[in-house]
């Protein structure tokens, strides 16, 4: 009979698990930073609308609030307030004329133009009227408004007039959370850099160069900061954009997109969104220089037709 001799245990080393690679920037699991409100910002109760939360960080339904004429000014600092903290809000069955949503929006700041966009009612209404044979435009993407100008839109109110049976959504997200959640590294490589935005990527799918070469001279490239601050709640903010922000600033063309690639995505993370299910008459009144927010088109062929109003912003830092 053989017996058998025990290996030593420093024969048999023990098993290991294979390298996996996973491509940079391409997995993020965990738990997130999830702050709807500065750390130092005091809440208060609200006495004279109703704040019905849609989403963790952002969006609230306002209820019990008329907009069809001027606000008490106690209202307006509740609704000021309730902008500030959620970012975008949503009014169900406003019903506004045109006339009126102007007069809304011209309660925060006077109203912007846009020589790019069709015109409705008056010069400050943008109507976006899309059906079976409409060219599909400025859907599909996650944007931030006009960042193309020195002094990009402060907000934005949105009234859907015509809403199809099913789909026409639109998302928003809020950018101060995608700030938060940035690794250490890349914050470092960010905070304090600039980049550039341009009228003509964002709009050269849709038009052709004789709509476009007369407005160059207009709308000039700019700079802006890649995180820019709230100037109300001093938050800092993500502020670059797929459809205006062609480079960084002193980085080679290689390094500068796939930066700027990485940073865009951060507006895809869902615990940073809100989705907005629209009905006729409908208003979304949004915070422009703290979200991004991105029109889904899966309606077609049913006609979808908004009205936008733009409140003029200031130079951002």
């Amino acid at each position: 009979m053989t017996i058998a001799t025990p290996t030593p245990a420093s024969e048999n080393p023990a098993p290991t698990l294979r390298e996996a690679r996973v491509p940079e920037g391409g997995m993020f699991e965990g738990r997130r930073v999830l702050r709807r409100v500065p750390e130092d910002w005091t809440e208060r109760p609200y006495e004279h609308i109703t704040v019905v939360p849609q989403g963790r960080v952002i969006g609230a339904e306002i209820r019990d609030v008329d907009l069809t004429g001027p606000l008490a000014p106690a209202v307006f600092e509740e609704l000021n307030r309730a902008f500030l903290e959620w970012k975008v809000l949503f009014f169900r069955g406003a019903d506004l004329t045109p006339e009126q949503q102007a007069a809304f929006a011209k309660q925060w700041g006077p109203l912007e133009t846009n020589p790019l966009l069709a015109r409705g009612s008056s010069d400050e209404v943008a109507r976006f009227d899309k059906g079976s044979s409409a060219v599909p435009t400025f859907e599909n993407v996650w944007h931030v408004d006009v960042t193309f100008r020195e002094r990009p839109a402060m907000g934005a109110v949105l009234q859907l007039r015509e809403v199809p049976p099913v789909g026409g959504d639109t998302m928003w997200a809020d950018m101060a959370a995608a700030y938060d959640n940035l690794p250490d590294e890349v914050k470092a490589r960010i905070d304090g850099a600039t980049a550039v935005h341009d009228f003509i990527p964002g709009f050269r799918r849709f038009y052709g160069d004789e709509k476009l070469i007369p407005l160059q001279d207009e709308f000039p490239p700019v700079e802006h900061p890649v995180v820019r601050t709230h100037p109300e709640t001093g938050r800092k903010l993500l502020f670059v954009n797929t459809s205006f922000t062609t480079h960084i600033v002193g980085m080679d063309r290689e390094e500068s997109d796939r930066l700027l690639a990485y940073l865009v995505r951060q507006a895809h993370t869902p615990e940073f969104q809100v989705r907005f299910s629209w009905r006729q008459g409908d208003i979304a009144f949004w915070d422009n220089r703290a979200t991004q927010h991105y029109a889904v088109d899966d309606y077609f062929p049913h006609r979808r037709l908004a009205e936008r109003v733009a409140i003029a912003g200031d130079r951002p830092f």
